[in-house]
């Protein structure tokens, strides 16, 4: 698991209670290959956390994150491995969130922060919901973030948002520093909290 996965997929399934993540690695011609992980996150709970395990059956649990506060939306969420050594954390920007949703991530050696790649869909998506009856009306906005090394300013990964019913991502890591485990936690985690 900790080997580096430079390209991966997270495709999300809503059930009724829980929100389901398939995170795929990349076949040799880039299309989805093996499964990676899978997570669930549970709805509405009070201190989030998400388990990733090897497969669907959830047969052997190998990351997770967790939030250090509860009912936060400043929440630091932290990365563990399968025997619960720390292997990152995140959190999101709630006041720099207000215009344009954005995220810092840490790992060994590294710090980044990620933002929404258009400014201009940032605003559209957060002024669409006032908007008299058309408000109302779902639009599957596609947006993308790109996280940047705090120091050099060279790209450290993306995340980008295809166009679908359901939620699909496509999860670039071009930082050999970052974890894939913590990866996969942010690139779910841009999904299942960017609301909050």
């Amino acid at each position: 698991m900790t080997a580096p996965v430079n390209r991966f997929f997270v495709r999300q399934k809503i059930t009724m209670m829980v929100n389901r993540y398939d995170v795929l690695g990349a076949g040799p011609d880039g299309a989805e290959g093996p499964m990676l992980a899978f997570a669930q996150q549970k709805r509405m709970a009070f201190k989030e956390q998400v388990t990733f395990y090897a497969d669907g059956a959830k047969s052997r649990p190998v990351f997770s994150f967790k939030a250090r506060q509860g009912l936060d939306v400043r929440a630091e969420h932290d990365v563990f491995d399968e025997h619960g050594k720390p292997l990152g954390y995140f959190r999101k920007d709630f006041t720099a969130s207000l215009l344009r949703s954005t995220w810092h991530l840490s790992g060994p050696g590294l710090e980044a922060i990620g933002r929404e790649r258009r400014p201009a869909i940032a605003i559209l998506r957060r002024v669409w919901g006032y908007l008299p009856i058309i408000g109302n009306i779902w639009v599957p906005f596609v947006f993308h973030f790109d996280f940047v090394d705090t120091t050099t300013g060279a790209l450290v990964m993306t995340s980008e948002r295809k166009k679908s019913i359901r939620d699909r991502y496509t999860i670039t890591v071009l930082d050999p520093r970052l974890d894939f485990r913590v990866a996969a936690s942010m690139a779910v985690a841009l999904d299942a909290l960017q609301s909050r």
